[in-house]
């Protein structure tokens, strides 16, 4: 999954950066799915406490940056939109 915008905020025009916040919450969407499904109750999965240890860490941040991404996309927005 990219988390990445491809161009700064400033250069999107309202609906570009719609449709980026609808990629980021989709993408987020599909990270908690995955995150679920691996650690979830119906699924029992057989990996060390180190490995599991850095799932989630990797969860978190990954979790993290599109929360953060899409807090300056909804910011933008906004400012534009008022």
């Amino acid at each position: 999954m990219n988390s990445k915008i491809e161009r700064p905020c400033e250069t999107l025009s309202v609906e570009e950066l719609r449709a980026e916040l609808k990629r980021l919450k989709d993408n987020l969407c599909d990270l908690e799915e995955i995150h679920s499904c691996t650690f979830g109750k119906r699924t029992t999965v057989h990996i060390g406490a180190e490995q599991a240890q850095s799932m989630q860490e990797e969860y978190e941040e990954e979790r993290s940056l599109y929360n953060e991404q899409m807090a300056v996309i909804e910011g933008h927005l906004r400012a534009r939109v008022q």
